[in-house]
């Protein structure tokens, strides 16, 4: 029987996170999505949608809004970590999926939250049948080049710099999704080739629901980033990795770095593509990832 319940959970601190929980309950598989740095749980919509008929099974997914994305709560001082996350997911999974196989799919920051669970929670993948980690990255963030000549990467990080100080300094007040720099900024640093109109606007709308001081402290975070080691749990897991050849935030040398740690991972490269992938390649992931279930 299918079901589809769009609810809240509620962690052992009291924050609030918005899910969908779609699928039937006795589904021998639950694919967990994570999202990405100032995204949202919407960024998975399509591929999970895709996947019972891609896999030809029953499958249950289950995908969430992080603390301080989309309808969840803000997160408090401090709290706006990948390090937080992944304790949320784990609390998330004991309440939710506290039996049974699942696989997990995170995109981005989401795909280190996954990493920070293996380092903080490495009992919870004696029942993962697979990963997929997509356009993200073990480290090494503190100054990503955005595929840029060193002094123009030099100008971006310090004007970023400042906008992170601005963002943490301020009182809540979020981007205006009609703010005129907004979608041509987030079709340049998220996209690749040829992006449709519709996935550049509601990235920029997910972005705009970011919560502006956490948007900075995870920006914090992802500096602080380095789970290369966390890997090692991984191993033996079935585990996909998926880059984006144009990607300006984490540009094929992550994904590569990753798939030197897991020698046994399938590697998925995919050329003019950005940071995106399940808007801008989402046919494909769906049936990578089919294969896992």
């Amino acid at each position: 029987m299918q079901t589809v319940a769009a609810a809240e959970f509620t962690t052992s601190d009291g924050a609030r996170l918005r899910l969908i929980d779609e699928g039937p309950a006795d589904a021998p598989v639950t694919a967990v999505f994570v999202h990405g740095w100032t995204l949202s749980k919407h960024t998975w919509d399509r591929v999970a949608a895709g996947l019972p008929a891609a896999s030809g099974h029953n499958v249950r997914t289950l995908r969430f809004d992080l603390r301080g994305h989309g309808g969840s709560t803000p997160a408090a001082p401090g709290e706006a970590t990948i390090r937080r996350c992944a304790d949320d997911l784990a609390e998330l999974l004991a309440e939710r999926v506290p039996e049974g196989p699942i696989v997990l799919a995170g995109h981005s920051m989401g795909g280190m939250t996954i990493m920070a669970l293996a380092e903080q929670h490495p009992e919870i993948f004696d029942r993962v049948r697979g990963i997929a980690l997509v356009a993200t990255s073990s480290g090494n963030l503190a100054a990503p080049s955005f595929r840029l000549p060193k002094p123009g990467a030099d100008v971006f990080n310090a004007g970023e710099r400042l906008l992170r100080r601005y963002l943490a300094s301020s009182k809540g007040e979020r981007v205006s999704p009609a703010s005129g720099w907004l979608r041509p900024g987030v079709r340049w640093l998220l996209f690749g080739k040829a992006p449709k109109a519709d996935d550049v606007a509601a990235t920029a709308s997910w972005l705009a629901g970011c919560h502006p001081v956490n948007m900075a402290g995870y920006r914090e975070s992802l500096a602080v980033h380095e789970r290369l080691g966390a890997l090692e749990r991984l191993r033996g897991i079935p585990t996909m990795i998926f880059a984006g050849g144009s990607d300006r935030l984490t540009p094929p040398d992550h994904a590569e770095r990753i798939a030197e740690a897991l020698p046994d991972a399938r590697y998925y490269l995919y050329p003019g593509a950005g940071h995106m992938l399940p808007l801008e390649r989402t046919d494909e992931i769906t049936t990578r990832l089919a294969g896992l279930l």
